[in-house]
């Protein structure tokens, strides 16, 4: 298993050039554009989510969201926009797969309890009768 996963990691950059060669024979000038244009969605990308973090960040703890949810959402943007930035047609089917995924966390982490967690009853205290 440790032999597979070796032969697929070293395997893979060499995969990636030999698609840009192949593409970059067949398309020319036009898989050049294809390449510029998302490596610079990818900084773009990189560049918008490190400046709208916090406020993404702060948005979900006043409205009493999950901020593990924005952290993740985060984190997989920056690694969607390194994924765009590498070159290869790869690494952008991984970037879009990515982005096409949505981000789901268990009700059980919620913040703020729902009507539905609130158990209705009475209480007393025993040590009031002791006195």
């Amino acid at each position: 298993m440790r032999l597979l996963f070796t032969i697929l990691l070293l395997s893979f950059p060499v995969i990636e050039i030999w698609g840009i060669f192949k593409l970059s024979s067949l398309y020319g000038w036009w898989f050049f554009l294809y390449m510029v244009l998302v490596s610079y969605l990818g900084w773009r990308l990189i560049k918008e989510e490190k400046q709208l973090v916090f406020a993404k960040f702060m948005g979900a703890m006043s409205q009493g969201g999950n901020p593990i949810k924005v952290m993740i959402g985060s984190a997989r943007n920056l690694f969607v926009g390194l994924l765009f930035i590498i070159p290869g047609v790869i690494t952008d089917l991984f970037a879009v797969i990515l982005l096409l995924i949505p981000i789901k966390i268990n009700a059980s982490q919620n913040i703020n309890p729902s009507e539905e967690d609130v158990i209705e009853g009475e209480y007393r205290r025993d040590d009031e009768l002791l006195k």
